[in-house]
C-alpha cells in the first residue's frame, strides 16, 4: 500500500529533477543558438503570468512547503532572487536536498493530519491526504507544466519524455 510519503516526496523530487534537466537542455540550446539565457529566465506566456524564474520558484516553494506541512517540519527559506539559469538550478538542488532530508516516518500515517496555511488573503484548511491530492500536487504540476511550456515556446527542443523523465521499473 502506498503511504502519504510515497505519493508526495518522491513525486516532488522526480518533478524537480526533470525540471532541472529541462533547464540544462535550455542552457545548451541558448549556447548553441546564441540566445541570451536571460531570455529564457524572463520568458512568460502572458503579461499577467509569472516568468520562467517565477514558475521554478513556485514549484520549489510548493515542494518544500508541502513536505514541511506534511512532516510538521520547517522548510528552508529561499528568497525569490534568481535571475540566471544557474541560480534556478541551485534553487532546485537546494529544494531536492531538503526533500531528501525529510524522514518518511514524519509523514507516514499522517493522512488525517490537519494542514492549515495562508495563501494570499485566504486561510486554507485541509486534511493531509486531501491537501496532497487536491492542492499540493496539482499546484506543483501546474508550475512544472508552465515552465516546460515556456521553454518550448522559446524553441528549446524538449519532448514529452523530458517532462516525464526516465521511467523507473
Amino acid at each position: 500500500m502506498l503511504s502519504l510519503y510515497d505519493v508526495s516526496v518522491p513525486a516532488l523530487v522526480r518533478g524537480l529533477s526533470n525540471l532541472s534537466r529541462q533547464l540544462e537542455i535550455g542552457a545548451a540550446h541558448a549556447r548553441e543558438t546564441g540566445m541570451d539565457p536571460a531570455e529564457l529566465v524572463q520568458a512568460r506566456l502572458a503579461p499577467d503570468m509569472l516568468t520562467l524564474a517565477g514558475q521554478v520558484q513556485r514549484a520549489s516553494d510548493t515542494a518544500k512547503f508541502g513536505a514541511a506541512r506534511l512532516s510538521q517540519g520547517e522548510a528552508p527559506s529561499f528568497p525569490d532572487e534568481e535571475t540566471t539559469l544557474d541560480e534556478l538550478q541551485a534553487r532546485i538542488a537546494g529544494t531536492i536536498a531538503y526533500l531528501r532530508s525529510v524522514p518518511a516516518e514524519r509523514i507516514v500515517g499522517g493522512e488525517d493530519r490537519e494542514i492549515r496555511f495562508r495563501a494570499g488573503q485566504r486561510e486554507l484548511h485541509f486534511v493531509a491526504r486531501d491537501y496532497v491530492r487536491g492542492f499540493m500536487l496539482p499546484n506543483f504540476y501546474f508550475h512544472l507544466t508552465v515552465a516546460y511550456g515556456l521553454l518550448r515556446h522559446k524553441g528549446v527542443p524538449l519532448g514529452k519524455l523530458d517532462y516525464l523523465g526516465g521511467q523507473q521499473a
